[in-house]
């Protein structure tokens, strides 16, 4: 009799919940552990995600640059040719004087006049001394009679850091 009476240890039941339980810690437990690992395994490298200040720094910089050099009328060539000098470097700055030395001529004739402003540009990729950046530009063009043509474009551009400023190294029209 006294067999009868003695507990029978945890009912089946019992054990199944608390199987469970533990299971279902450890599944948590582990999706908690594989998201922080996610977030740390972003680009830490980028500092566009992470540096507001450098990235707005490059943003102006890189903007007011396009906006000097994609900008020049026939009255004052010049001005365009010593931006672009002081903005431009490596590929960027070949392609450039090759571009403008070709329409030159074109602008005189034309007596054209061209603005460009950014309209929004956004950092993908930021190092300690490299950019890349996306920017959308309007171009408003005017010839010496008719009304102004207004287009956009769209840009990708490289810059380095370069003896304090941004310097724009590449530019690929989208």
């Amino acid at each position: 009799m006294a067999a009868e009476n003695a507990p029978a240890g945890p009912r089946p039941r019992h054990r199944l919940a608390a199987a469970g339980t533990v299971l279902l810690i450890l599944v948590g437990a582990a999706l908690l552990v594989a998201a922080r690992h996610e977030r740390s395994g972003a680009d830490t490298g980028n500092r566009a995600l992470t540096d507001r200040a450098a990235t707005t720094r490059v943003i102006a910089e890189v903007g007011d640059a396009l906006g000097r050099i994609l900008s020049y009328s026939a009255a004052d060539t010049e001005a365009t040719r010593s931006a672009a000098a002081t903005a431009l470097g490596g590929e960027a700055g070949e392609q450039y004087r090759s571009l403008t030395g070709q329409l030159r001529g074109w602008v005189d004739d034309q007596q054209l006049t061209l603005t460009t402003r950014v309209v929004s540009a956004g950092v993908v990729r930021l190092t300690a001394d490299s950019a890349e950046l996306l920017v959308l530009l309007d171009q408003s063009a005017r010839r010496a009679e008719g009304p102004p043509t207004v287009t956009a474009a769209q840009l990708a551009v490289t810059a380095r850091l370069d003896d304090g400023r941004w310097l724009i190294t590449g530019l690929t029209s989208l």
